[in-house]
């Protein structure tokens, strides 16, 4: 696993991995992780930040290690994750989210959007996701503009409601995601499978802030040839 200046910490990035691993039911309870040494080696990571990655996932109630005996898995439905709302996986299940960051402009807000917010305008911020490297979601984020004057796209990490939250002090407590047909815009880049025009699946998102105000909304273009879109209800 590499590194860049956008990305989450490293161990962060494991821990994120196999609660989505964990999450998707490709690692069940009570499995049995490999070894230390053998699982650092597998995720090309070395063994302290895995050791990090599995110390996080304790704290959080999904793994038991037994001394003398190995790490175990304990799967729980509400464990807190920095990809808690990110709703897109694999096909096969889980997958590591990363971002690209292709564009940030301040524009006037789109009229097809829902309504949000109290500025007339707003930052949109389009991106690429990828899923263990693979392209597999076109994003394009509207956050209101009344909650900065500008952003900097130099600081803005790959999670960007963990963003929200240590720079503009906004937490999204909640979202609505409507699932449909759309046409994947102009503006996309070839990494992503489907072409510009072609119709795929769109979810549009309303995101709601800790004031109970509409904060954000996003429209999200998923490859459907790698990727689905996944709610789970406890």
């Amino acid at each position: 696993m590499t590194a860049d200046r956008h990305a989450l910490p490293l161990y962060v990035q494991l821990s994120e991995m196999l609660i989505r691993e964990i999450s998707a039911g490709r690692l069940v309870s009570g499995e049995r992780l490999p070894p230390e040494r053998e699982m650092a080696a597998q995720l090309g990571t070395s063994v302290g930040t895995l050791r990090k990655a599995l110390a996080d996932l304790t704290d959080k109630g999904l793994l038991e290690r037994v001394q003398g005996s190995g790490n175990y898995v304990r799967a729980k439905p509400d464990a807190k994750s920095v990809y808690s709302f990110f709703r897109v996986e694999l096909l096969e299940g889980g997958g590591l989210p990363r971002a690209e960051l292709l564009d940030v402009a301040r524009v006037a807000k789109d009229a097809g959007l829902p309504a949000f917010g109290t500025a007339p305008d707003a930052h949109r911020i389009r991106r690429l996701r990828s899923l263990n490297a693979t392209p597999a979601v076109l994003e394009e984020i509207w956050l209101d503009g009344a909650y900065a004057d500008r952003l900097d796209p130099g600081e803005m990490s790959e999670s960007l409601y963990l963003y929200y939250r240590e720079a503009l002090g906004l937490w999204i407590t909640r979202v609505e995601d409507r699932v449909g047909l759309g046409r994947v815009p102009d503006w996309a880049p070839d990494r992503l499978g489907p072409r510009p025009g072609q119709p795929c699946v769109m979810v549009e998102r309303i995101s709601w802030g800790q004031d109970g105000a509409r904060a954000e909304v996003s429209r999200n273009w998923i490859d459907t040839t790698v990727a689905r879109y996944v709610a789970r209800l406890a």
